[in-house]
């Protein structure tokens, strides 16, 4: 599915399920859900509802909000119910359990993103996997992409590059310094196609104490939009999760990466 087609899909499913479910799906899928099915799909109509009041606030469309499901530790079973409910974006923090769900679920169902920290040695695994990398976040790593695209034949690997801006230990991420250098070095590399900014500021119990992180990524990304480094388009913003995508939302994010709100707490992993 390709990367600018995305949105046109995601916007016609939207607010699809139980009371916002379009009758299609409601009537040959709902009937059918046990349920923690329903549950999960319950979740999601929140989610989407909330995505839509936040977007009214700040005087955007809905539309303008991708929504990605993170999957992570999840089973594919329930990834399959939400492509059933319209979902068409995944996110994996991790390469092998993407890889995993990938190869039960299609390529093609959804489009797929890692947003977690990418190690050097599964670059290769992630092209071959992903349609949009969140998590680049040094020169090295880019060239590296860019060579394994050309070694793999694909043509053109859309990216987002993540910007530490809460200077946590435990984050990745390049410094809010050093991104417009990185920016630069991006320029030669063909395959490589820079489509906006991501960040995972730290977290707070009050999620208004995180829209000075998110309102700078949006100045970042502005800053870089007016020297053209997204071509003619303004540039993604990869920011906001579970408990302060609203507040993302309001700062300008065009992509929220939420997991617990959808699948309910993570499985322990052992």
């Amino acid at each position: 599915m390709g990367y600018h087609s995305i949105n046109l899909y995601a916007a016609s499913t939207t607010f699809c399920c139980l009371g916002l479910l379009c009758p299609a799906i409601k009537l040959t899928t709902m009937a059918t859900l046990d349920p923690m099915q329903k549950q999960l799909a319950a979740r999601l109509a929140g989610v989407r509802a909330r995505i839509e009041a936040a977007a009214q606030r700040s005087g955007r469309r809905p539309e303008e909000v991708t929504l990605i499901a993170i999957s992570k530790t999840h089973p594919a079973s329930s990834v399959k119910l939400l492509i059933q409910l319209g979902t068409a974006d995944v996110g994996e923090n991790r390469v092998q359990e993407a890889e995993e769900k990938v190869n039960e679920i299609g390529r093609d169902k959804v489009r797929w993103h890692l947003v977690g920290h990418l190690q050097a040695n599964k670059a290769r695994r992630a092209v071959n996997i992903f349609e949009v990398i969140h998590s680049v976040d040094s020169v090295d790593l880019a060239r590296r992409l860019d060579r394994i695209c050309i070694e793999e034949k694909r043509e053109s690997l859309p990216i987002l590059v993540q910007v530490d801006l809460g200077h946590e230990e435990t984050k990745s991420g390049i410094d809010e310094s050093e991104l417009t250098h990185l920016v630069e070095d991006l320029g030669p590399l063909s395959r490589l196609k820079l489509v906006g900014l991501m960040t995972l500021p730290p977290f707070f119990d009050d999620p208004e104490q995180s829209r000075p992180f998110f309102r700078r990524l949006r100045e970042l990304r502005d800053e870089l939009g007016r020297r053209g480094a997204f071509g003619e388009r303004t540039g993604e913003l990869s920011m906001g999760m579970t408990h302060d995508f609203e507040v993302a939302i309001e700062e300008g994010a065009t992509m929220v990466r939420i997991g617990t709100a959808i699948f309910g707490e993570r499985a322990p992993r052992h």
